[in-house]
């Protein structure tokens, strides 16, 4: 660049070689969005004001005290320029060479030499450079800044470059305190010299930025400037966050509930999370994606954050802001290290925290939560290794004794008879299935509860939950789900005048159920467990456990069903008159057979319901008959 004016001392500067070198990939390589230059600006901008401020604690004797501390955005569109200004502290001739004229002021060289011996991104590496003035060079032809020194006896200078081997320094005309960078857009970037695309990136990325942000001959406010987040959670009510949510969503309905944290130990950091009402993501909803919007000093860092709340708790809707937090360069991607590790454990661990708050304060808001998350809060104990055990606590289920109604397990723990020494459960399909169950018959009787796991996910979360608070959980469909004999329940077994086969019609009618089932089944046994019922199928010994079954099952995964044990009621009224029955009947073998797929039928591993008709008919014919 050569000044208007002859007599101006203008000094021409070269870049160091690595400066150079780095420019270059800044330039072409860096940022994903050629948009973030916009806010890399703004950000500087923001910067210098808030240096101004802290400046004007202790010293009034700044050029221009009374000015407004702002910045002010100005676009000519026939020309494709564009212009930042603030009124912030302003840079004299050596902090101008020093602060633009060097890239970090060093380190420059080191970059590129892990660039070179490293197999990763930019992006990855370059979190220790601040170069995010120059991301303007990807839709810059040239770049000028103009700025005048918060002190009153520097003189205002003028920086000038187009990217390439030097920039050139010189005097200028200004009067006002602060900085206002020039950008002469390229072709392919005019759409940053339209008052509406600036708008919308101001209001995506600078919207909380804490100075007033103009836009135009008209000096519209563009930015809300205040980010709620940081306000004292006391002083914010529920209504404005409510306001808030629906700002950030366009959700119309309020969230079920939200969580405003301040915190400054381990980790300082700001944050508002919300639980949406739905677990459905409206369609006309603001956020496409999961993920918590973060910020560092109220400047939007990511749109998408996934790494600040583990995937069972992707489901939360908010905002973090943290003054610790470590960037990189382009400010697109945080860089993993010890801070965001801290940042996810304390936002994680007071979400848990306020989940479980919610279930002892209203546990009918909780229920609604229930209901929509369930599933999340199952996937986390299957398969996250860190949180699992907290997790617990928060778990709800209908069962046996509360049909209608969700225990937690320290609730069954509570109701749990005297002499219990475990946790029962039965998985099934629904719960109006797993109510008429074989299996509960016994435990009914007895006046033990069950708990009912009819969700898909319910099979792979018991493949780690097997215990808590020391009680083992059982399948109450297995053998172990034996029950302890207490003085009523002999008291009741001996004085219960029930017919019963003798040993010898039980030994015939094993057989004969043998006989008939053939390969279908691995065995018959005779069972006490059963109260209504006249039989139910179990697993064999050493077989696959019902969990891992239903697991395949659900993955699609190709395993072979064990032969199920056929377990006959001996007192059941249909097997003493079957065992009554003259073998050589034609309906005995029909009975057996239907006996078979009534249970196959309750435990939903019949393969063929409708082929039970033609069966079912010639039983009621000979019934009849």
């Amino acid at each position: 660049m050569t000044s208007d004016n002859p007599n101006v001392d203008t000094q021409s500067i070269q870049f160091k070689a690595e400066t150079r070198q780095l420019l270059e990939i800044l330039i072409h390589s860096l940022y994903t969005e050629r948009e973030v230059f916009i806010r890399e600006l703004i950000s500087n901008a923001s910067d210098a004001l808030t240096r101004l401020n802290f400046e004007m604690l202790t010293n009034r004797d700044v050029l221009d005290p009374d000015a407004e501390l702002g910045i002010w955005v100005e676009v000519d569109a026939d020309q494709k320029r564009l212009k930042i200004k603030d009124t912030g502290i302003g840079m004299n001739r050596e902090e101008m060479i020093e602060n633009l004229g060097t890239i970090a002021h060093s380190g420059a060289k080191a970059f590129l030499q892990s660039l070179q011996q490293s197999q990763g991104t930019v992006a990855d590496m370059i979190g220790q450079f601040g170069v995010g003035f120059y991301s303007a060079f990807m839709a810059a032809e040239w770049i000028r800044v103009t700025s005048r020194s918060y002190r009153p006896e520097d003189q205002a200078m003028s920086w000038y470059s187009t990217g390439s081997d030097n920039f050139t320094i010189e005097p200028a005309e200004m009067t006002e305190r602060g900085t206002v960078v020039e950008v002469q857009l390229k072709e392919d970037a005019a759409e940053f010299a339209q008052e509406y695309r600036l708008r919308e990136v101001i209001k995506k990325h600078s919207n909380y930025i804490p100075f007033p942000i103009y836009l135009g001959e008209k000096n519209e406010q563009v930015n809300q400037k205040t980010a709620l987040w940081r306000e004292s959670p006391r002083q914010v009510s529920e209504k404005q966050h409510h306001d808030f949510y629906q700002q950030l969503t366009l959700d119309i309905e309020p969230p079920l509930s939200y969580l405003h944290l301040s915190i400054d130990a381990p980790v300082q950091l700001y944050a508002v999370l919300y639980l949406p009402a739905s677990g459905e993501r409206n369609v006309f909803s603001l956020r496409k994606q999961d993920g918590l919007m973060l910020y560092a000093r109220k400047v939007l860092i990511q749109e998408y954050t996934l790494d600040l709340l583990p995937e069972f708790l992707r489901f939360m809707q908010g905002v973090v802001d943290s003054e610790d937090l470590p960037l990189n360069v382009s400010r697109e991607s945080v860089q993993s290290n010890r801070v965001m590790a801290q940042l996810k454990k304390v936002i994680t661990s007071k979400v848990i925290d306020h989940l479980k708050s919610l279930a002892n304060d209203k546990p009918e808001e909780y229920i609604r939560f229930w209901k929509e998350y369930q599933r999340a809060i199952k996937q986390g104990i299957a398969t996250d290794p860190d949180y699992w055990q907290a997790l617990l606590p928060l778990l709800r289920f209908h069962s046996l004794k509360h049909p209608d109604s969700y225990i937690a397990l320290d609730d069954y723990l509570k109701e749990m008879k005297l002499g219990q020494e475990k946790i029962y459960y039965l998985l099934g399909d629904d719960d109006r299935s797993i109510a008429g169950s074989p299996h509960l018959e016994m435990f009914a009787h007895q006046g033990y509860d069950v708990l009912f796991l009819t969700d898909p996910m319910d099979p792979f979360m018991l493949l780690r939950l097997n215990q808590y608070q020391e009680k083992d959980l059982v399948n109450a469909a297995t053998r172990a789900a034996d029950l302890p004999a207490t003085e009523q329940d002999e008291k009741e077994e001996s004085t219960e005048d029930r017919p019963r086969l003798s040993e010898a019609d039980t030994n015939a009618v094993i057989e004969r159920f043998k006989q008939q089932l053939g390969d279908k089944i691995s065995d018959v046994h005779i069972t006490q467990r059963l109260v209504e019922s006249p039989a139910r199928l179990v697993d064999p010994e050493g077989a696959l456990n019902t969990e891992m079954q239903r697991v395949y099952r659900l993955l699609n995964k190709d395993f072979e069903v064990p032969q199920k044990v056929l377990e006959i009621n001996p007192q059941h009224e249909l097997i003493r008159k079957l065992s009554a029955l003259p073998e050589e009947n034609v309906l005995s073998a029909a009975i057996i057979e239907q006996i078979y797929e009534d249970a196959l039928l309750i435990e939903g591993l019949h393969p063929d319901p409708a082929s039970m008709i033609a069966r079912i008919q010639s039983i009621m014919k000979a019934a009849l008959d």
